[in-house]
């Protein structure tokens, strides 16, 4: 058995851990942790990031659920949408009284 593989055995799958300081907030990615179920996963999730109060609420993700785009879509993926002006938020009035947007 390959050392990688044993690693993974008694460690668990990676899972990725995002953190929401205060409600109504983004989350934000916090770190990795190993855990061999969901649970096992907050659980660990909790233990290891917010041990001083740092969110209110965590979101974890199993690693290899996490899909992402390669540096080769940065033409066609990424153009933006001119011929769309409600996307070019330059017309909008925002209330001073919004917070966190």
């Amino acid at each position: 058995m390959s050392k990688d593989l044993n690693i993974k055995e008694n460690q668990g799958m990676l899972w990725e851990v995002f953190l929401q300081k205060k409600s109504g907030q983004p989350f934000i990615h916090a770190g990795s942790i190993h855990a061999f179920d969901k649970e096992m996963a907050l659980q660990n999730a909790r233990d290891t990031y917010t041990r001083r109060g740092e969110a209110t609420m965590i979101w974890v993700i199993p690693s290899n659920a996490i899909v992402s785009s390669t540096p080769e879509d940065i033409g066609s993926f990424f153009e933006p949408a001119n011929d769309k002006i409600y996307r070019h938020p330059t017309f909008y009035n925002i209330p001073d009284a919004i917070k966190n947007m």
